[in-house]
């Protein structure tokens, strides 16, 4: 079968309490809550059809994130809306040298830094989450390693940034941007990619994927990095 993006996926200290957050914020279902792993699914007339996904972790976040969520809005009274329940849930305003720009730039109850932009036509479909945007320092390179995987063709592609989409028109877009911040350590929030391991493993490393775990046939989940050592999973097709 071939590849589809099926998680993104965070690491938290508390992963119960940062789903609960992401949960209420976006209007998805909470579906899952322990510990150690916790869980939230789109509402169903949202379109996206990845799954967040929150990891336990004893790591602290260091530096900024590789990844990020833009989150949609469809008039400035809604994105002031979301912004004011966003804080109201336990994220905060921050600076991370956006200057004077459209857009709210905050960070989670565990520091990881998302967006809410201004009303834009490109994302009048995509539901909550307009866009999982991600530095790179070629954004067509990785865009045209990550195509392929996903199944969403490029559907933009500027020097710096080019953009994948779902081919069902609904949901976020998948952006690479330019940017030169250096990679320290694992990053925190990975993607998910599920589909059939022995059909799927050679054709990841030779599109410049490296395979960082055993390649064990019947694993339920094999590590990868891409070409810019970003990690993700495959996991089984079930």
């Amino acid at each position: 079968m071939a590849t589809r993006l099926a998680n993104l996926v965070a690491a938290a200290e508390e992963p119960a309490r940062l789903a609960r957050f992401w949960s209420d914020l976006l209007g998805w279902r909470l579906t899952a809550e322990s510990p150690a792993e916790a869980t939230v699914q789109p509402s169903p007339d949202d379109g996206c059809d990845l799954t967040l996904v929150f990891t336990a972790t004893s790591r602290p976040k260091t530096g900024k994130n590789r990844l990020h969520l833009d989150l949609s809005s469809t008039s400035g009274e809604n994105q002031r809306e979301t912004v004011s329940r966003a804080v109201s849930l336990g994220a905060r305003p921050i600076d991370i040298g956006q200057r004077n720009v459209p857009w709210i730039v905050l960070a989670d109850p565990e520091d990881n830094e998302f967006c809410v932009l201004e009303p834009r036509e490109e994302y009048a479909d995509s539901g909550a989450i307009a866009a999982i945007v991600v530095d790179a320092q070629d954004p067509a390179r990785l865009a045209r390693f990550w195509s392929p995987l996903a199944a969403w063709p490029i559907t933009a592609d500027e020097p710096a940034i080019t953009t994948l989409r779902n081919p069902a028109g609904r949901g976020p877009t998948l952006e690479f941007l330019r940017g030169h911040t250096p990679k320290h350590g694992k990053n925190r929030l990975p993607l998910d990619l599920r589909g059939d391991h022995p059909d799927e493993t050679g054709r990841f490393q030779a599109a410049g994927a490296r395979l960082t775990g055993p390649a064990r046939p019947h694993a339920l989940q094999l590590e990868f990095t891409d070409p810019e050592d970003n990690e993700f999973r495959l996991l089984s097709p079930g």
